[in-house]
């Protein structure tokens, strides 16, 4: 399954990129987040790994961060692997004409075991999740909004 989401933040590419490189932020803007930890390379970097644990609902889910282009302030990709989900996402930055941030991601999702119904059934929840961390972010950016107790 593949799609892409473009959201504007009305705020400069450079306050963005600050933002959203800052590994601290995350507990801000991806709802569930627990921790991350690096586990493999030099955080950031091209190839680097990180292991990211987040509660969904009432489980726990752990996934496998892999750094694959880090060229911020223009893009980002990377691959998040938990158990039946892998996920190539691309995250690209650029300027608007009034110095606001577009900021479009493109995800491609692939299934594997129970996660192949779940995928197949429900496809729609994996967009709504991807949509819901853009508005979040885009609210911590412009608002500091944080969904950190909520």
């Amino acid at each position: 399954m593949k799609y892409q989401q473009e959201i504007t933040i009305k705020r400069p590419r450079k306050e963005v990129i600050a933002k959203f490189s800052n590994p601290d932020n995350i507990e801000h803007w991806q709802r569930g987040f627990i921790f991350m930890k690096p586990i493999n390379g030099e955080l950031g970097a091209e190839g680097s790994q990180n292991l990211l644990k987040f509660k969904i609902g009432k489980r726990e889910i752990e996934m496998t961060e892999t750094i694959i282009k880090n060229n911020l302030p223009n893009e980002f990709s990377a691959t998040y692997e938990a158990k039946g989900v892998y996920n190539y996402q691309v995250n690209r930055f650029s300027n608007t004409l009034e110095n606001d941030t577009l900021w479009i991601t493109e995800n491609e999702f692939r299934f594997s075991g129970f996660m192949k119904l779940f995928g197949w059934f429900m496809p729609g929840a994996f967009k709504k999740q991807s949509w819901k961390y853009m508005e979040d972010f885009k609210a911590f950016v412009e608002d500091e909004k944080s969904v950190k107790n909520e």
